[in-house]
């Protein structure tokens, strides 16, 4: 296949996903969690049938009615409110056991907003020293060039991500970034397979034009790369449906960016480096013929 011909088309089609992300995020943001926003998070399993809408009416009775209500199995609700002091906290569980019969509390966690801000800043801080060691990392076995396409590829996965879970509004919270991390690390290892291919075949076959190195390099790649997500994606998928709401968000993230990091991977990020490289030809053309 003509990888490196078709790029424009790879790259339209990531603008296509990646566009309305950053529209979301720009316009409705992120859906912090309790991690990073701050509130007070419950857990409740009921002992009699009671459902989404009656515990929300319930939660209304204290100025809750915006609280965040997730149901689960076996008639259990996790319930996330805003912070609440602990007069305020034993008033609504009177409450809701008055209204709704009683409850066990599997569950009862509080984070305040000082906490909330600090994990955003160390959440900031971890993604920008992974992406500033991976640069250094790349740049030092390859060259620049390989290291600012290997970045761009990166984000192109941060973003999808972020905007998908943007417009849908998923939760975020402190193990999205883990997951993030995660991503990064799988997808900037791909990369290195493609460039490694690249890099040798530049040395054995120096005649050939560099787009026909390309294309070869990701055509002897390529086995492996769609074999590495498809076994990936095999323990993600059935986990996200049947490992429970704790690690949903978790692995939706993940099937989110390492799909996203495979297209990435054998078509953004060596064609980008493709046209980096010819960029830079250019230029260096245009700065002769000036002398």
């Amino acid at each position: 296949m003509d990888f490196a011909g078709k790029r424009k088309i790879w790259f339209f089609i990531s603008l296509l996903v990646i566009v309305p992300g950053l529209i979301s995020l720009v316009l409705q943001g992120l859906n912090f969690g309790i991690d990073f926003a701050g509130g007070n998070l419950y857990q409740l399993a009921f002992q009699k049938e009671v459902t989404q809408e009656k515990l929300r009416e319930s939660l209304a009775i204290n100025n809750l009615a915006d609280s965040q209500v997730q149901p689960s199995e076996n008639n259990v609700f996790i319930v996330k409110t805003k912070i609440l002091d602990q007069e305020l906290e034993q008033q609504v569980l009177k409450t809701l056991e008055k209204e709704l019969g009683s409850f066990e509390i599997l569950r009862n966690e509080q984070v305040g907003p000082s906490i909330g801000s600090e994990l955003r800043r160390n959440a900031v801080i971890s993604l920008s020293i992974a992406i500033v060691l991976m640069i250094l990392y790349i740049t030092i076995r390859f060259e620049f060039k390989f290291a600012m396409a290997a970045i761009t590829a990166l984000l192109h996965d941060v973003l999808i991500t972020m905007g998908i879970f943007s417009i849908f509004q998923i939760e975020v919270n402190s193990v999205f970034i883990a997951a993030i991390l995660t991503i990064l690390g799988y997808s900037i290892n791909a990369t290195i397979v493609i460039f490694d291919r690249i890099r040798e075949n530049l040395t054995k076959t120096k005649k050939e034009a560099i787009e026909i190195v390309v294309n070869n390099s990701i055509t002897q790649t390529l086995a492996r790369s769609i074999n590495t997500t498809l076994t990936v994606l095999f323990v993600l998928v059935p986990l996200y449906f049947l490992g429970g709401e704790t690690t949903a968000n978790f692995t939706l993230a993940l099937i989110i960016g390492v799909t996203s990091g495979a297209y990435s991977s054998i078509l953004i990020a060596s064609p980008l480096w493709l046209e980096l490289k010819k960029f830079s030809k250019k230029n260096k053309n245009i700065k002769a013929n000036a002398y």
